[in-house]
């Protein structure tokens, strides 16, 4: 199955992006900690050019923190760039940003001239959780599916730093079905442009090779399964993904697995790794 989503107001989102981005001092893109290449899009490193850039590893807790550390080493080999892993979620987590974002344009911060923010990512990465977060009340909708937020919108933070909340954006172009498929693992994709049993397949076989003792273990399974599919079953037996006659239900099951995976009850996971290639 080939993955392909690409909301129509997306595209308008890119030429508001495009035009906001003239007026902003730092660039402060939330990724997804689990696979911070795939969950990042191309389109916005383009526009940057030498604009000061936060990268956000949110959800740092759910990721493999060994692989975290050594994206945020990567990612900084890039001039003018700097990488922070963190869960939008917890007020802690987002204090170093400010005084990042201070740092990051010495010029601004002063009375009548606040450093102006810019927060942009792919749809159901936390971006707007992040935003209220840093204001301390719901400012920007929140939700547990993707395209959430449609429209921009800019929030004084009272602190020196204004940010301006934009769409959720998806580069149209979606050739690289890996990483599209680690994109619809993490659920930043519709579930209307997926199967949930071909997505799960994909998964279990990057689990079974990469993470196979976290599955033992969440699972109490006796042996590792020898396949993807067996171990959807393995699953959905332990889970209850049962269908009349007592047969796996392969569809309950495989989103049962997804739930598991995405809310981190198998473990603290990572999709993908750094290289030369996709630090780019």
């Amino acid at each position: 199955m080939t993955i392909q989503w690409f909301p129509g107001h997306m595209g308008k989102a890119l030429e508001q992006i495009q035009d906001l981005i003239k007026r902003v001092d730092v660039v402060i893109e939330v990724l997804d900690a689990r696979l911070p290449n795939s969950s990042s899009n191309h389109r916005l490193a383009e526009l940057r050019r030498t604009k000061p850039w936060i990268k956000i590893l949110n959800r740092h807790d759910l990721a493999d923190p060994i692989v975290t550390k050594a994206w945020v080493r990567e990612l900084e080999l890039q001039t003018g760039v700097r990488a922070l892993p963190m869960s939008a979620k917890k007020h802690a987590d987002t204090k170093p940003l400010i005084k990042l974002c201070q740092a990051m344009a010495p010029k601004r911060g002063k009375p009548g001239f606040p450093v102006r923010t810019m927060v942009v990512g792919i749809p159901n990465v936390g971006k707007s959780t992040l935003i209220n977060t840093l204001a301390g009340k719901n400012m920007a909708k929140v939700g547990d599916r993707p395209a959430v937020t449609t429209t921009t919108q800019q929030i004084d933070l009272r602190n020196g730093i204004v940010l301006s909340d934009t769409p959720g954006v998806l580069w149209p172009d979606m050739s690289d079905q890996n990483g599209a498929y680690r994109l619809a693992v993490s659920g930043a994709i519709g579930d209307n442009a997926m199967d949930s049993v071909t997505v799960a397949t994909f998964a279990g076989e990057y689990l079974l090779g990469r993470y196979p003792e976290l599955l033992q273990t969440r699972y109490g399974l006796q042996a590792i399964p020898g396949s993807a599919n067996d171990l959807i079953v393995a699953v959905g037996r332990r889970l209850g993904c049962l269908a009349s006659g007592g047969e796996v239900d392969l569809n309950r099951a495989s989103e049962a697995l997804l739930r598991e995976l995405r809310a981190g009850k198998i473990g603290r996971i990572s999709f993908e790794e750094p290289t030369a290639e996709t630090a780019q």
